[in-house]
């Protein structure tokens, strides 16, 4: 087994990092890695529908997509990461199997006197409360599969609530929803107090006596240079993170000075299919004419202001100008 201590905390770098160590390498792999402020959402997710964009936007928080389904996660430097690539037994099928690949973190805490436990489908807790969501992909091509999950250690959890709090009339769709749990930090339960750093040492630790043929592993130039190109043309860019997203129906009403608006859309591969502006407003021009201009157009902050740049918002809902309008419709 490869054992790789990750210390890039670019949450674009360490996603691609995973697909580039699944598809590339023939090992049997276990690496640790921390995101900055980020929120990882399942790869059958809606990502609008999932994150509080506000906050998103106000507070520099990275939105990246994983391989992996299941639901939405924030990180943040008080969090670590771990991910196990394993190839399927000789003659063997792959299969998901949370309970196997989570055994040794539940081990881990034992050695700290913390007893936690296995729970539901995908989680790890400690006395009911969520430390640990888990996710699993699996790549046909060479039989291998990817689990990772979150060690909530010294997260911020206020910061977690903040980014993940979505109002859930905005969207309608048949994308895979994240529940929400009670969630706790591992810190909190220990008898001796522990940095994040002396933690992450002692899970490489335990990992590297509990495997055997175990190797370290550090990631060379060419491995950085060819996981930043799936960077760049995958994990950083906007067909990925919310073009990707299933599709969905959007509805929202704002107040402004020209009245109530009421505001539909539908959104497929990320782009707006059709919108509809209703409301007791009153107007110069034909808001139908508005409504076409929007139409093909991504639904994301900056594509939807550089049309209502060379729009006159007001002739069409009367008192309501462009950034009124533009944040309505998030």
């Amino acid at each position: 087994m490869l054992i790789i201590k990750n210390s890039h905390t670019n949450p674009y770098f360490n996603l691609a990092a995973e697909e580039y160590l699944l598809k590339n390498f023939d090992e049997d792999i276990f690496t640790l890695w921390r995101n900055e402020n980020a929120i990882i959402v399942g790869k059958h997710q809606n990502t609008l529908a999932e994150i509080n964009l506000e906050h998103v936007q106000a507070n520099g928080v990275n939105v990246v997509r994983r391989l992996s389904g299941g639901g939405a996660v924030f990180h943040d430097l008080g969090n670590i990461n771990f991910t196990f690539i394993s190839n399927a037994k000789e003659g063997a099928d792959i299969k998901i199997d949370f309970k196997f690949f989570t055994m040794p973190i539940i081990e881990v805490l034992k050695q700290l006197d913390i007893n936690a436990e296995f729970s539901g489908r995908n989680d790890l807790l400690i006395d009911g409360q969520k430390f640990s969501g888990n996710a699993e992909h699996i790549y046909h091509q060479k039989k291998r599969t990817l689990h990772h999950g979150t060690l909530l250690f010294a997260s911020e959890i206020a910061d977690l609530s903040a980014a993940l709090k979505v109002n859930p009339l905005k969207f309608h769709d048949k994308a895979v929803k994240s529940f929400r749990s009670r969630v706790t930090n591992i810190s909190s339960h220990l008898k001796t107090p522990m940095s994040v750093s002396e933690f992450y040492e002692l899970v490489i630790d335990y990992m590297s006596k509990r495997y055997e043929d175990v190797r370290f592993y550090d990631y060379s130039k060419k491995d950085i240079e060819a996981i930043q190109n799936l960077v760049d043309t995958k994990y950083k860019t906007w067909d990925w993170n919310f073009g990707y997203s299933p599709k969905y129906a959007f509805q929202k009403m704002i107040k402004t000075e020209g009245g109530n608006i009421e505001i539909y859309m539908n959104v497929e591969k990320g782009l707006i299919e059709n919108i509809k502006f209703h409301g007791d407003f009153f107007n110069l021009k034909d808001v139908e004419d508005l409504e076409t201009a929007l139409i093909g157009c991504r639904h994301s902050h900056e594509e939807i202001g550089k049309v209502l740049a060379g729009i006159e918002v007001g002739d069409y809902i009367n008192k309501t100008n462009r950034e009124e309008l533009l944040a309505g419709m998030f």
